[in-house]
C-alpha cells in the first residue's frame, strides 16, 4: 500500500483549524470590499512568457513550470532550452499586471481591486515556508498618475483590517523611497546598483541589528567610510512617536539635506500620506516613520509599509506593500502607476499558530445547531426542524442515523458545534422545541415557532 502522506510546503489544515482560517480570509474580504475594492481572480496559471518576462534568474528557479503531455513533446522538439509553455503564477502582482494591461480598455480607473488566491514558488522545504500558499493582495492602479493620496489608504485598510482580525497590537510603519534615494545621494552614494544594494542590507535592520549592518557597509563589497556608516545608522534608526513627532523628523531630514530633489519629493509625500493617515481615523499610536523600512524589492517607488505584532516582533511583517510608478510597463504602453499591499495568509496563519494565538478559534464550528435523532418514529419531524433553522440563516446539521443520544451529544461538543435542538415526542406534542448549549452547559425551551429568533439572540450573545 501506498503511505499517505501530505508533500512538502503545504499547509494542510483539520476541520477546526480550517474554520480559523476560512474565517480570517472572510475577515480580510470583508475588509477589502468595506473600502470599496472590487474582486478579481487569475489562472493559477501563466503564459511562460508573462510571468518571467521581468524575473529570470532565481525566479526562474523558483516557478514550476506546467507540463502536460502536449508540452512536454513542444519542449523536446524546441531542445533542452526551450520553456514550457505556462508555469504556475509565483506572485499576484505579475498577473494583475496582465489582466490590467489585457483588459485596460474595459475597466475604470482608478481600477481598484483584491484579490485572494494561492501561488506557487519553489521554495526549499523547511518550517514555515510554503510552496503553495494564500496571498491577499489589494492595490490601486491609476491611469498615467494616480495621486499620492491613494497612499494614505492602504494604513487605513491595514488598520481596519487587523484590528478586525484581533490578533494583538500592531503598529504599520511607513517610509518614502524617495526620501531614501535623496539621502544616500547627500552621502555619495549615487551608483544605482550600490544604492539598490545598501537599501537591501538596511532593510534587514530590525531582525539583524546594527552591528550587523556596520560590519557588512564597512566591509568588502560595500567599502563604505565610517562617517558615510555613521550618518547611516543615525539616520535609519529614527522611529517617530506620534503625528507630531513624525513631522518633526521629517523637518530634520529636509533641512539636513544638501539639496536633493528626490529627499524633498519623498519629504512632501510622506507628509502629505501622514497627515491623510490620521484624517483617515487611524490611531496615532498605531503608525510611525521607520527609516529603516525599503522593501526589498526594487519594484517599489516611493511610500512603502511593513506592519508588525507588537507583542510578537520575530513574526516580521505580517502585511507589507507599497508604490510602484508602473505596473504593466512590460505589456502596454500605457503608464499604469500604483500602490497596494499583501497579506501573506498561510504564513502568517502558522505563525500565529506556533506562538499560540490561535487557540481560542480552533475549538469553533461552522455549523450552529446539531439537530439529534431523539426518535426514529420523529425522524420526519426532526428533519423539517432542521430544514426551518436553515431557511432561518442557521447553520444545521441534522443526524440521520440515530444511536444513543447522550452519543450523538459527545459527537457535537467534540466537532464544536454549540447548540442541540431537542425535538421528542413531549415537544412535539407541546410544539415546543429543547435548546442545549453545550458551552454554558445551560438549556431553555422555546415554542417551534420562535425556535430560530431565539437561536439568533443567542448566537449574538458572546461567551464570557
Amino acid at each position: 500500500m501506498i503511505t499517505p502522506r501530505t508533500p512538502s510546503g503545504v499547509l494542510e489544515l483539520l476541520p477546526p483549524e480550517q474554520v480559523a482560517f476560512q474565517r480570517m480570509l472572510d475577515v480580510i474580504r470583508s475588509g477589502y470590499e468595506r473600502f470599496g475594492f472590487l474582486p478579481i481572480e487569475t489562472p493559477v496559471f501563466e503564459r511562460s512568457d508573462v510571468l518571467l518576462t521581468k524575473t529570470g534568474g532565481e525566479t526562474e528557479r523558483q516557478v514550476y513550470f506546467v507540463q502536460s503531455t502536449g508540452a512536454l513533446e513542444k519542449a523536446r522538439e524546441g531542445g533542452d532550452d526551450a520553456l514550457p509553455e505556462m508555469a504556475l503564477r509565483f506572485d499576484l502582482t505579475v498577473p494583475l499586471a496582465r489582466y490590467v494591461a489585457e483588459h485596460e480598455h474595459q475597466l475604470t480607473f482608478p481600477f481598484r481591486r483584491y484579490q485572494m488566491q494561492r501561488v506557487y514558488r519553489g521554495e526549499r522545504p523547511q518550517r514555515g515556508r510554503f510552496r503553495e500558499f494564500y496571498q491577499c493582495d489589494v492595490d490601486i492602479i491609476g491611469k498615467d498618475e494616480l495621486s499620492v493620496r491613494h497612499d494614505a489608504e492602504c494604513p487605513a485598510i491595514i488598520h481596519a483590517i487587523f484590528t478586525d482580525l484581533a490578533i494583538g497590537d500592531f503598529t504599520i510603519q511607513i517610509n518614502n523611497r524617495k526620501l531614501l534615494r535623496g539621502f544616500y545621494e547627500d552621502l555619495g552614494i549615487t551608483d544605482a546598483d550600490q544604492q539598490a544594494a545598501v537599501l537591501r542590507e538596511v532593510d534587514k535592520l530590525d531582525k539583524r541589528g546594527p552591528d550587523y549592518l556596520r560590519t557588512t557597509l564597512t566591509g568588502e563589497g560595500f567599502g563604505l567610510s565610517d562617517a558615510v556608516v555613521d550618518a547611516i545608522l543615525d539616520f535609519v534608526q529614527v522611529r517617530s512617536t506620534g503625528h507630531d513627532d513624525a513631522l518633526e523628523q521629517l523637518a530634520r531630514v529636509e533641512a539636513a539635506s544638501s539639496g536633493s530633489a528626490s529627499l524633498s519629493e519623498g519629504v512632501a509625500e510622506l507628509r502629505e500620506v501622514l497627515t491623510l493617515v490620521r484624517a483617515l481615523g487611524v490611531p496615532e499610536s498605531d503608525y510611525r516613520l521607520n527609516f529603516s523600512i525599503a522593501r526589498g524589492l526594487d519594484y517599489y517607488t516611493g511610500t512603502v509599509y511593513e506592519t508588525v505584532l507588537d507583542d510578537h516582533p520575530e513574526i516580521g511583517s505580517i502585511c507589507s506593500g507599497g508604490r510602484y510608478d508602473n505596473l504593466a510597463g512590460q505589456y502596454t504602453k500605457s503608464k499604469l502607476p500604483g500602490v497596494g499591499i499583501s497579506i501573506g495568509l498561510s504564513r502568517l496563519f502558522w505563525q500565529l499558530r506556533e506562538a499560540g494565538l490561535l487557540e481560542a478559534s480552533t475549538s469553533e464550528s461552522t455549523v450552529q445547531v446539531l439537530v439529534p435523532q431523539v426518535d426514529a418514529e420523529l425522524l420526519d419531524d426532526q428533519l423539517a426542524l432542521a430544514s426551518q433553522l436553515r431557511h432561518g440563516g442557521i447553520n444545521t446539521e441534522a443526524v440521520l442515523d440515530g444511536g444513543k443520544l447522550a452519543k450523538q451529544l459527545r459527537y457535537a461538543d467534540r466537532a464544536g458545534i454549540r447548540f442541540v435542538a431537542l425535538l421528542g415526542r413531549q415537544e412535539v406534542a407541546d410544539g415546543t422545541v429543547t435548546i442545549k448549549d453545550l458551552r454554558r452547559q445551560d438549556q431553555f425551551t422555546v415554542p417551534r415557532a420562535e425556535v430560530v429568533s431565539a437561536l439568533k439572540v443567542e448566537l449574538a450573545q458572546p461567551l464570557v
